[in-house]
């Protein structure tokens, strides 16, 4: 056990999404962790127990957190296999739990991330044959464990996946719509757009009502991980419950209700309608959520609030649509129809923006999945 690498450094590497490296130093600081450096799409940093669990827990930027066990020099498989069966697998789960492998490598001899997992998996599995003669169970959906490998210039890094799979699953997308946002890219865009709950929030094209969602988690300090059944960091040899329930019950202890009428949304399907309030029923707090099915364009006014919307583009809507026209609707609407009002506006496809017509006060780059879109934000005076 003290072999583990994070138990002498106590130094975790947490994932995010591309364009969100700075917010997401940001959260880490304001969640205790030290000494937080960022590099493309990660963020290297120290925490206590107590600070792991509250970032796993409450963090709604993060990806997933990786606890290092091992770290060395990889030039090829058989040796990646030959060093990660002296590994004790044994502190971490036993033969009746079941385990997932997924890897990454870049620039190294070993090219092939499913290789390089299957051989992982091969050493995990042989350890456990050779000291027990039973082989723990594989499962690639639900496992007990998750285990990670990433290999950059020959350097190999296998980590316990602390949170237990990937933090933007929030649990409460019962239904989702065809395009969905990711959860931690709706969070992100709401903690961009700086409300905090002083002037109504609206999202006039609404579909399954991430954003709306992600607002309202916010609002009423429900923590990211309330839904969530299980956490990687429980598989930990030095994990401690009793700091854990604590970091738990201090969390919930802050939440508090919606206010009726404060986060409000629309959409012109009333299946994406149904969807929304079938998510908002996933927390007694949201269900003050207003939701109502129209066209944008049939709304009377928006004035003297905030508007944050993932609107329509090639992808979702088909190319038989005349998507410029869409988009120059849409700047009509916020020109002569919300008034007053701060639009912050995720561009899928950034080309559209041009055709929205308004001046923007900022344009910042973020990736949604395959998606390298911009978040643009509009003051309507």
């Amino acid at each position: 056990m003290k072999e583990f690498e994070y138990l002498k450094s106590r130094r975790f590497f947490a994932q995010i999404a591309g364009g969100m490296e700075e917010l997401g130093a940001k959260e880490l600081n304001e969640l205790g962790a030290g000494d937080v450096k960022s590099v493309y799409r990660g963020l290297y940093f120290n925490a206590d127990n107590e600070t792991l669990y509250r970032i796993n827990y409450q963090s709604r930027l993060i990806t997933r957190v990786l606890a290092p066990i091992l770290t060395f020099d990889c030039h090829s498989a058989d040796y990646l296999y030959k060093t990660a069966k002296l590994i004790p697998w044994d502190v971490l789960f036993g033969i009746d739990n079941t385990f997932a492998v997924f890897a990454s490598v870049s620039h190294s001899k070993i090219t092939h991330s499913k290789y390089a997992a299957l051989r992982l998996k091969d050493a995990i599995v042989d350890y456990f044959k050779e000291k027990t003669g039973e082989r723990p169970n594989v499962e690639r959906l639900e496992p007990d464990i998750w285990i990670n490998l990433h290999i950059e210039r020959n350097r190999a890094v296998i980590s316990v996946d602390t949170s237990g799979g990937s933090l933007h699953r929030r649990g409460y997308r019962l239904q989702a719509g065809s395009a969905p946002m990711q959860e931690t890219l709706a969070a992100a865009i709401i903690r961009l757009s700086g409300w905090k709950g002083e002037e109504p929030l609206i999202d006039p094209m609404c579909g399954s009502g991430t954003l709306l969602m992600e607002a309202a988690m916010k609002y009423c300090n429900i923590p990211s991980g309330y839904l969530r059944k299980r956490f990687g960091f429980v598989r930990l040899p030095d994990f401690d419950s009793t700091a854990w329930k604590g970091i738990r019950r201090n969390a919930d202890h802050k939440i508090r209700d919606l206010p009726a009428g404060l986060i409000s949304g629309s959409d012109i399907s009333r299946y994406a309608i149904e969807d929304i309030s079938r998510n908002a029923m996933s927390f007694p707090q949201t269900e003050n959520i207003l939701i109502k099915a129209v066209d944008f364009k049939d709304i009377e006014q928006i004035k003297d609030s905030v508007i944050v919307t993932n609107p329509p583009y090639g992808v979702r809507m088909g190319k038989e649509h005349d998507m410029g026209r869409f988009y120059r609707e849409l700047g009509d609407f916020l020109k002569l129809k919300c008034q007053g009002s701060t639009a912050y506006i995720y561009f899928g496809n950034r080309e559209y923006i041009k055709n929205v017509g308004l001046k923007t006060s900022f344009k910042i780059p973020l990736v949604n999945g395959a998606l390298d879109g911009r978040l643009v934000k509009y003051e309507l005076y």
